[in-house]
């Protein structure tokens, strides 16, 4: 008889305690941890001794609009020299609300190349409204930024916009590498 008891109670045992287990790891699948009531990223009582060091401020790449003087003056001389810059602009000024450098410089190659307000382009690519001098741009709804190609087509819709734009930041990648950036 107690042999049968052993048999009988040794896996209602065995299951009472991996249910046990189970349930002290939480849930499984996607948002396991916030269901669980775990770890977001944002505690401010994270065990993770890494989050208790403040993170380093990204180093500007060569490519950020304003990253070094250096760069900056060997660009304006050649863009200068294909008079695509004037002579009383800096690359600085150009490119202050662009996030990249290269599409700066496609935006200014493109407005160059077609005629365009390079105040219209940087306004419609960058969705910010510069200077006094864009009353008379043609701006997408809600300013929202568009792609050289998108600004390209609504400032001049004759124009092959993909290619334009193409082109322009084929020689926007192939200047800034020539200069080191």
């Amino acid at each position: 008889m107690k042999a049968i008891a052993r048999i009988t109670i040794l896996p209602v045992v065995a299951f009472l305690l991996a249910s046990v287990q189970a349930s002290a790891q939480g849930p499984a699948g996607a948002g396991a941890a916030a269901a669980a009531g775990g770890g977001s990223s944002s505690s401010s009582h994270s065990l993770n001794p890494m989050k208790w060091i403040g993170k380093k401020e990204a180093k500007p790449t060569g490519d950020a609009p304003v990253a070094n003087d250096d760069l900056d003056k060997r660009l304006e001389t050649k863009l200068r020299a294909v008079q695509v810059l004037s002579d009383d602009t800096t690359l600085k000024d150009s490119c202050a609300k662009f996030l990249q450098r290269v599409d700066c410089l496609a935006a200014l190659h493109a407005s160059h190349n077609l005629g365009l307000n390079f105040e219209c382009v940087k306004s419609n690519v960058t969705g910010v409204r510069v200077g006094g001098d864009t009353s008379s741009c043609r701006m997408p709804e809600g300013d929202k930024p568009l792609s050289l190609a998108k600004t390209i087509k609504l400032l001049k819709p004759d124009a092959d916009a993909k290619q334009a734009a193409k082109g322009a930041e084929i020689v926007a990648k192939r200047e800034l590498a020539e200069a080191g950036g």
